[in-house]
């Protein structure tokens, strides 16, 4: 039974959930995104600004786990939401590859903190809501099968299971054969992970975390595995487990900075670019989280949404402010819900966890991917079973949700998704005659100046 004050103020109670629950949630949530501490600083490291200048490692480390520490407790006691908040993948490559080569480091981070602004002003005046809510029920719960099959894929390929190459796009394990140790831990820890959820066991997620975690360290130490076997995180103990952060990077921005040095237009670029991207990432991650989390009503919307979008643009704003790319929502965070988080609590141990990662950033490295991917596996077919919902005879939401749902896995993004979905709906809506929300064609056209942005900027001579 939670205390009192802690069930009243997270609805624990009211929302079905218990402390148990909660606590469990918000450690597998941790779990899950821990690589995040380890994939961010080598994304940003390894890109040099205009001048050639490169981030420290050690100091983007300590960054992306202040920022997300931060953030994911915005969202756990403002928003109210088990929706852990970390460096957006694919938002960083824009800052890494396409703001840094044109302008200082600085002037970049500039670029996330105005993005972050954007994004805040969007939610305060309630037109990011008014997006949300445009957009039909059906074309949700296709988002949220699509982000399911979207974290499935990221965890096979993490893990190994799938890769590249071998004569296809993308193939079983190396070249088309399962090789290697690491593919048997993961093999075992997935089996293992849905013999004890659906039993029913509590805590089956991160039962099987750490029992794959232990024979992952077990089978290292005593069998002739390569470090590049095991992907980006190798199961050796470390040196030391302790270390102060270095927080030089904290403050380091220009905000408009960027703005002279790269030329108006191609800066203007980017921060559309940054804003389309940590604005419908977002959405449908909060969409697809809410509604495995049982938090979206009848009308298809989601309680509290308002706080929950403006949480997320301050914490975008504040990877900039620690030069740690923008912040956004973790699909991730669907691991810790499989678990029973239903409440803001969960963040707040997953937050505690980055603030204490903090000076144990070498424990990262003990949860190799080959443990944690099962996770995104079966929390992304939980996500998955959101299609029966839809009505595959209503041929205007047919192919719409269709091409949303496997655009977000084939492109690796979730905007992209969101982005084809919308304008399919739109297309197939006027065809038959219906009337289309407004705000959905302001949507489309958006989309279709981001999709088709290269030729746009040949047209006008822009780049």
């Amino acid at each position: 039974m939670a205390p009192a004050g802690i069930d009243r103020f997270f609805e624990v109670s009211a929302r079905g959930s218990t402390v148990p629950r909660e606590l469990r949630g918000g450690i597998t949530t941790f779990v899950a995104m821990a690589y995040i501490l380890l994939l961010n600083p080598i994304i940003l490291g390894g890109a040099a600004d205009v001048t050639g200048a490169q981030l420290s490692v050690p100091q983007l480390t300590a960054m992306t786990a202040l920022s997300a520490g931060i953030s994911t407790l915005l969202m756990g006691l403002v928003g109210n939401a088990p929706m852990a908040v970390a460096a957006g993948l694919g938002i960083n490559a824009v800052v890494a590859y396409q703001a840094a080569p044109q302008m200082l480091w600085s002037q970049a981070m500039g670029l996330v903190v105005l993005e972050g602004a954007v994004i805040v002003l969007l939610a305060v005046t309630g037109v990011r809501e008014l997006i949300m809510n445009a957009i039909p029920l059906a074309l949700k719960y296709a988002i949220t099968a699509g982000i399911g099959a979207f974290i499935a894929l990221i965890g096979m390929v993490d893990a190994g299971f799938v890769s590249g190459g071998g004569g296809t796009v993308l193939s079983l394990g190396d070249g088309g054969h399962l090789k290697g140790w690491p593919i048997l831990i993961f093999a075992f820890t997935l089996l293992l992970m849905i013999v004890l959820y659906v039993r029913g066991t509590p805590g089956a997620i991160l039962i099987a975390i750490a029992s794959g975690t232990v024979l992952t360290a077990v089978v290292n130490a005593v069998a002739d595995v390569r470090d590049e076997e095991w992907g980006l995180i190798v199961p050796k103990l470390p040196e030391g487990v302790f270390g102060l952060p270095d927080f030089a990077l904290f403050g380091q921005f220009d905000l408009f900075g960027g703005f002279g040095r790269a030329g108006f237009v191609t800066a203007l670029v980017v921060l559309f670019t940054l804003v389309l991207s940590g604005f419908f990432d977002a959405m449908g991650t909060i969409v697809g989280l809410s509604e495995e989390a049982g938090r979206v009503g009848d009308d298809g919307k989601v309680p509290g949404l308002g706080r929950i979008l403006t949480v997320d643009g301050v914490s975008a704003a504040l990877g900039g402010v620690t030069s740690s790319s923008a912040n956004t929502v973790f699909a991730e965070s669907a691991a810790g819900i499989g678990e029973g988080a239903r409440t803001g609590l969960a963040n707040i141990v997953t937050g505690l966890l980055f603030v204490l990662a903090l000076f144990f950033t070498p424990l990262a490295s003990l949860v190799p991917a080959q443990a944690a991917a099962p996770a995104l596996i079966v929390v992304g077919a939980l996500m998955m079973s959101q299609v029966g919902k839809i009505d595959w005879r209503d041929p205007e939401m047919v192919i719409p949700s269709f091409v949303t749902i496997v655009s977000m896995p084939f492109t690796y993004s979730i905007t992209n998704g969101i982005g084809i979905g919308v304008i399919a709906f739109a297309v197939a809506r006027t065809a038959l005659r219906r009337s289309v929300p407004w705000p959905l064609w302001v949507i489309s056209a958006v989309f279709l100046v981001y999709f088709f942005l290269d030729p746009v900027q040949r047209l006008f001579g822009i780049g």
